[in-house]
């Protein structure tokens, strides 16, 4: 198959390109676009053999369940038995936006979508060629991240290209994402909403609009059975093992420091994922991808997955990796680098 890349302005997208691209996923095609947070790779959420072209082109478990992504909020009353008052508030707060909302579901939503489960996960993206293509199509569309399964997620076309060219119809290319980490996901059917997956849609965020969230404990070492995206595999992970250092700042600036030269001395080519402050410390013959200032997760947020794509590209033997205090995006970052490390993580104090 010869994927078509095509280049579109995120702000005025070119209707007749997203027209094309919403008639493949009619057709039961394959389409990767850009969202805010990152690019998703997208079939035809009711049709069971479009979702299945999704999990064979990533090379993703079927037991893994997707998020349908709609263009309007009514949508969602298609696809959900009920809208608690929970989720509507959130709805009403953060849709369009970086905000996924797991809700029992209808009989319209296939099995392959939902991995069987009696839930649906459903979000209303705040980016407009996203937007456009899911009205265009007429249908939800199901789309996890547009990557092989297990690598780190794509925030560029060219890192969809890497993983995915030759297996997808097109890939729409409206720039780098602005977030840079996936949907936030709680679920709204149990008894007090329950963070699945944290994300742009900060903790603090999702208390405010309702008092009490609860955090499933899956998050601290994945899940047997994923109730959501990302909770049960290894996720976001580049090729070479990953050692995390969670801790005091200046205590794993220091075992960083200590273990990269440790690992240069033994000769190996040696990859550090780290604070621009800590970068600064460290010997230069290291292959060094800084995420931002440790003080502003949102850097870190955006710049992750392509920094830890990096260490593909340039084949590093091992890689250590700089945690961050877990506050607002802070948490999302700190989910996807335990899950990139494997849980393989190094306590600062």
């Amino acid at each position: 198959m010869e994927t078509k890349l095509y280049v579109i302005d995120k702000e005025e997208p070119d209707i007749r390109i997203l027209a094309e691209a919403a008639d493949v996923l009619k057709q039961g095609g394959l389409v990767a676009f850009p969202t805010e947070t990152v690019y998703g790779l997208g079939a035809n959420g009711l049709d069971p053999g479009a979702v299945a072209g999704i999990f064979a082109a990533k090379g993703r478990p079927s037991d893994n369940p997707l998020i349908l992504h709609i263009a309007e909020p009514h949508e969602v009353e298609k696809l959900a038995r009920e809208i608690p008052a929970n989720a509507r508030a959130l709805m009403e707060r953060y849709w369009p936006g970086p905000l996924t909302v797991v809700l029992e579901r209808t009989r319209a939503v296939p099995d392959a979508v939902t991995a069987g489960l009696d839930t649906v996960a459903i979000r209303l993206p705040d980016s407009l060629v996203a937007r456009t293509l899911i009205s265009l199509a007429g249908v939800p569309v199901a789309a996890p991240s547009a990557n092989t399964s297990g690598r780190p997620s794509p925030t560029t076309a060219q890192a969809v290209m890497t993983d995915l060219a030759g297996k997808v119809e097109i890939v729409i290319d409206a720039g780098p994402c602005g977030i840079g980490v996936e949907s936030t996901v709680i679920d709204c059917t149990t008894p007090v909403p329950t963070l699945l997956r944290p994300g742009g849609v900060t903790l603090e965020m999702l208390m405010d609009t309702l008092g009490e969230v609860e955090v499933d404990p899956a998050l601290a070492q994945g899940s047997a059975i994923p109730r959501s995206p990302g909770m049960k595999y290894t996720h976001y992970a580049p090729a070479a093992p990953m050692t995390l250092f969670e801790g005091p700042a200046e205590a794993c600036e220091a075992g960083i420091v200590q273990a990269v030269s440790q690992a240069l001395a033994e000769g190996r080519r040696t990859g550090a994922v780290v604070s621009a402050e800590t970068a600064k410390q460290l010997p230069q013959s290291a292959v060094i991808a800084v995420y931002g200032s440790r003080l502003r997760p949102e850097e870190a947020a955006a710049n992750l997955y392509s920094a830890l794509r990096r260490f593909d590209a340039d084949a590093v033997d091992i890689i250590f990796a700089e945690g961050l205090p877990e506050q607002g995006l802070g948490l999302a970052v700190m989910n996807r680098l335990r899950k990139a490390a494997g849980y393989h993580i190094v306590r600062c104090a």
